[in-house]
């Protein structure tokens, strides 16, 4: 049976498709049959972190409404025989995804996958519900923001209010923290809140800290899921994360500001 994960966040921008990508491919790398769900109807931008928007035939909206079937519109990765992306849809309404749909595709990747990866939308809107419903495991992705934190534990009520699992009195959904574009030294400043505070604040299982970093971006625009960059510190975060998600123990890194040596400080290097 597929473990089917949601990649949320209460805000917008905070690099929930850039973390869904990433969780994906690394997830397939280690052999693992996965399935990555972009439920942004209306954007659609897995497929361009992914590097298959030109493959773009069919939909989840097609599938949902019959006009393909489920391997039409699956796309294979060609960095990774593990990894297949089922895009969004640019031109349909959010409406078209429906949750009796929406179960019917998730019920056929359950044969023959290992992971089923849902690209969230931001907030309560009718994407994020429909991608937060069938969950098993929950990764909520918040910036060292107030307003992100704040934003992130609502949607922490959500999951334990409007899951499938909660309206059946299931075992709770599995509920992990993602901190993305986090600055050890804005964090010093007082300009950013640090790992402590939005753990006091979230109470959730930290799962990595991903650095601000210049990688992400270049990943993105490239069409590579960062976690490939295996050299940047944002690559090797997000692959302590697959890592610590699959029972992994490894320490927790890039939460320090950098010690600049004394020629740096000397010419404010």
């Amino acid at each position: 049976m597929a473990r089917i994960i949601v990649i949320t966040s209460g805000k917008g921008g905070v690099g929930k498709t850039t973390t869904a990508a990433a969780m994906a491919m690394g997830l397939a790398q280690r052999g693992n049959r996965t399935a990555v769900i972009d439920f942004d109807v209306g954007l659609r931008n897995l497929d361009l972190i992914m590097g298959c928007e030109r493959r773009v035939v069919y939909d989840f909206a097609n599938v949902i409404n019959g006009e393909a079937n489920l391997n039409q519109a699956l796309i294979r990765d060609k960095r990774c025989e593990h990894l297949y992306i089922l895009p969004a849809s640019q031109t349909r309404d959010k409406e078209a995804l429906t949750q009796d749909g929406v179960g019917r595709v998730l019920e056929e990747l359950n044969k023959s996958y290992d992971y089923v990866i849902c690209d969230s939308p931001a907030g309560i809107e009718h994407g994020a519900l429909m991608a937060m419903y069938y969950a098993d495991d929950a990764i909520v992705v918040t910036n060292p923001e107030v307003s992100s934190v704040r934003d992130s534990d609502r949607m922490l009520g959500i999951l334990a209010s409007k899951s499938r699992r909660a309206l059946e009195s299931q075992e709770p959904i599995r509920e992990y923290l993602l901190l993305t574009r986090y600055a050890p030294d804005r964090v010093a400043r007082g300009e950013m809140l640090g790992v402590e505070d939005v753990q006091e604040i979230l109470a959730l299982n930290l799962l990595s800290v991903i650095p601000d970093s210049q990688s992400v971006l270049n990943a993105s625009n490239a069409g590579n899921p960062v976690i490939l960059d295996h050299e940047s510190d944002a690559g090797q975060a997000y692959a302590d994360m697959v890592a610590r998600y699959l029972g992994e123990e490894r320490p927790m890194r890039f939460l320090d500001a950098e010690r600049k040596g004394l020629f740096s400080r000397l010419f404010r290097g």
